[in-house]
């Protein structure tokens, strides 16, 4: 009977998979010439990825296959990725593992903390894999992290990038309670294109996490910066990316990322165009003069791309003039 429910629970993952992808296959396009990227330094690049694979660690880098992982680890840099590397929800885009993840490592959050101190960080990300199968959605966890990160590394930055817990406060208040500098919760794409982009989220749900973090920094005082990003090229019209800017603004949202959607494999959703450099600078344009503090906007922008440059309000830099720094997600 057991085998008969694992069965039946894995045909249901698959199901709600292919709900996602469009049974139209499309010819994939060509990519232009600005999605071009940079190999690196092998040498950096193997030391960080055994310094990971020593500790039992996952970063997004590897499992979300980002067009930066070579630029950011040629620099000893990488976010890392909690929960393990199995995600509960089944998002048209992601390339992370989907199905019923294990259990949580107890030694994880002090291995994140040896490894930011080994890599002498400045701005640390840390991200997961969504785990609503845990009553809290391992909020617990997330701030356990937050804590042995601080304890091992006091000078540096910690900016989290969380789910949104399916809309619980409490989780969401454990996780601030540890006093991240930066936190950070991706919309992902416009609210027309969830049902089809994140079936197991909710738009609104998004926004009113942001608008919390805010609300509560705001009454106490805290130097904490809200933050959010999104896809382009899944189907959205220019202006619909503007009026989420807005809402993000409305709910205090301070800083952003605006990035091109890549499809990581033939199983997830595809590419509906590819966004000229000249439309996502347009973006940047209107979001600085919405009021956000930064805007990060480019074909190769990812979420936690030059994280530290954004937190701390220095001046954006072009992508094909890298410079060394500790914190950015590819």
């Amino acid at each position: 009977m057991l085998e008969f429910e694992k069965q039946l629970t894995k045909e249901k993952h698959v199901s709600r998979e292919l709900h996602v992808i469009s049974n139209i296959p499309k010819p994939r396009q060509p990519k232009p010439d600005w999605l071009k990227i940079r190999l690196g330094d092998p040498t950096n690049q193997n030391h960080v990825l055994k310094l990971i694979e020593d500790l039992n660690l996952h970063t997004v880098c590897q499992e979300a296959r980002c067009p930066n992982i070579f630029e950011c680890w040629s620099d000893r840099t990488a976010t890392f990725m909690l929960g393990g590397d199995i995600c509960t929800r089944h998002c048209g885009f992601c390339a992370v593992g989907k199905g019923e993840p294990g259990s949580l490592d107890d030694e994880e959050p002090r291995h994140v903390a040896e490894a930011v101190q080994q890599l002498n960080l400045a701005h640390t990300v840390i991200t997961s894999v969504n785990r609503d199968d845990l009553p809290d959605g391992g909020a617990a966890h997330w701030a356990a992290t937050v804590r042995e990160v601080r304890i091992l590394n006091p000078s540096c930055r910690i900016e989290v990038l969380i789910p949104d817990f399916n809309g619980d406060e409490e989780a969401l208040n454990t996780v601030l309670d540890a006093q991240p500098d930066v936190l950070n919760h991706n919309t992902e794409t416009i609210a027309r294109l969830y049902r089809r982009v994140r079936p197991d989220a909710d738009y609104q749900q998004s926004l009113t996490l942001l608008r919390r973090a805010a609300d509560r920094r705001d009454r106490e005082g805290r130097g904490m910066l809200t933050k959010s990003g999104i896809m382009v090229g899944l189907g959205e019209e220019f202006e619909e990316v503007v009026e989420l800017m807005k809402d993000l603004r409305q709910a205090s949202c301070e800083i952003m990322t605006i990035g091109q959607y890549l499809q990581p494999h033939a199983r997830r959703l595809p590419v509906e165009r590819y966004v000229t450099p000249e439309e996502f600078e347009r973006w940047r344009e209107i979001g600085m003069q919405m009021g956000f503090k930064h805007v990060e906007s480019s074909p190769l922008t990812r979420s936690s791309y030059h994280a530290r440059q954004q937190a701390e309000g220095e001046p954006r830099r072009r992508q094909d003039q890298p410079q060394i720094f500790a914190d950015v997600r590819g």
